[in-house]
């Protein structure tokens, strides 16, 4: 069984992480229950920032905080000097609310609207990274009515989709985000933000995907776009103060997974800059990226307490636990791949398989199919590994189950960063039918 960062088997035969044995945290804040590594986030913190710092470039790694968002998770990110992305009022309210520093907030998004903007205005955050002509109109309107002017960025579709070892250089051109980069989107963008007075044009931003375990697809971004900057320099003296090259760095789910350490993204994303820059005759651009996922992803662990099981003759054997696509969608969404231990049972022979089913109702709640695993038994606790990213994020109250807890776990010591939900939470909002007077 692969184990990440402080995960490790105990004396007990438990899975323990951080200094923890998983038992107590199952037995103290109950199932589904989510479960960070501390100082797996930290150490993949330093070792982006170690990279830009050894280079000597001036840098911005910006926690894409849609992986995972809390108040507790926001202010680590801010202990460990990260920027953060955040693509949503609520993800900007959160780190307000943590007490993030603006300055270093940066917002995404295809479709944010006047609200969300004017509440980035209001508190003044670092960058607005403009995705449309819709958007730039809206933004310049605020800024005229509130007398500011917002830095910001461009964000750009380069032509570059990148999937595990396959680049193709076309397809995303077709993509909801971003100004196309050969068909004149951009250019007419350009024009747009540098004439007017309530914008500060920094540079361009793109992000070419996800769960990416090679670096030529940020290579060929980087020269695509350094071949346009080389053109808008002659046709609208624009030199870029700050080029951000997304996130997308890949983690290991599974053994089928090899991602590249966390420093090798970076030193290559630096030769390509370094490269083009010297190639066109440019400084070299303040380099920003946003790693999400590969901050937080193998971080994460869910613990799950075993219930039913159903053996179908010469088919299959279901193992049912107490969550699934409420808390973890990603298997349903687009057949997201795990591995899983029983927690209490870690010496065990593996000498069963069996296939982990939620306790949604619907046929399609299935978080691991033919997992090998020790005969469980009603009781047994699973742990789900890699959950850290996307899970929480996109936990659900489908059949009206609440959402679980969260707890951060460092040093031997755990800390309750997120309260579950309970069945009160989940009526909260609800208002009673106003019942016609019968005739």
């Amino acid at each position: 069984m692969f184990l990440h960062g402080t995960s490790r088997q105990n004396e007990r035969g438990h899975l323990e992480i951080g200094g923890v044995d998983v038992l107590s945290l199952a037995e103290r804040y109950g199932t589904p229950l989510y479960v960070y590594d501390v100082a797996l986030i930290r150490e993949r913190a330093r070792k982006f920032q170690k990279a830009f710092k050894e280079a000597g470039l001036k840098a911005q790694v910006a926690y894409a905080s849609k992986a995972f968002s809390s108040v507790a998770m926001i202010q680590l990110a801010e202990q460990e000097g990260l920027s953060l992305d955040v693509v949503s009022g609520g993800e900007l309210f959160t780190a307000i609310k943590a007490g993030f520093p603006a300055e270093r907030i940066h917002f995404h998004g295809n479709n944010k609207s006047p609200e969300e903007l004017a509440m980035a205005l209001e508190h003044q955050i670092g960058c607005i990274v403009l995705d449309n002509f819709h958007e730039i109109a809206i933004t310049e309107d605020l800024c005229k009515r509130s007398g500011q002017t917002v830095d910001v960025l461009l964000r750009i579709t380069p032509g570059v989709e990148a999937h595990t070892h396959d680049y193709i250089t076309t397809g995303q051109e077709d993509s909801k985000f971003g100004f196309d980069l050969h068909n004149g989107q951009v250019e007419q963008a350009i024009e747009q933000v540098l004439r007017s007075s309530a914008f500060k044009l920094l540079g361009v931003h793109c992000h070419i995907g996800s769960q990416i375990f090679d670096t030529a697809g940020f290579v060929l971004a980087a020269d695509k776009i350094f071949e346009k900057l080389a053109e808008w320099r002659e046709t609208y003296s624009f030199i870029p103060e700050v080029l951000n090259l997304g996130g997308g760095f890949g983690i290991r789910y599974t053994k089928d997974d090899e991602p590249l350490a966390a420093d090798v993204y970076v030193e290559k994303i630096i030769e390509a800059v370094k490269a083009n820059a010297e190639h066109f005759g440019f400084d070299i651009p303040e380099i920003w990226i946003e790693p999400g996922r590969s901050l937080v992803g193998d971080a994460g662990t869910t613990l799950y307490t075993i219930g039913s099981q159903k053996e179908v003759p010469g088919i299959r054997k279901y193992v049912a636990i107490d969550g699934g696509m409420s808390d973890n969608i990603r298997p349903a969404l687009y057949e997201a791949k795990y591995e899983a231990a029983v927690a209490n049972r870690m010496n065990d022979a593996c000498h069963d398989t069996a296939s982990i089913a939620g306790k949604c109702c619907e046929s399609g709640d299935m978080l691991i199919w033919d997992l090998e695993i020790p005969e469980v038994r009603d009781g047994d606790v699973l742990a789900v590994f890699c959950t850290g990213a996307y899970g929480y994020s996109m936990a659900n109250n489908y059949n009206r189950i609440p959402r679980p807890a969260v707890v951060f776990v460092e040093d031997g010591e755990a800390q309750l960063v997120i309260q579950r939900e309970t069945y009160e939470d989940i009526v909260k909002l609800d208002l009673p039918l106003k019942s016609k007077v019968k005739q």
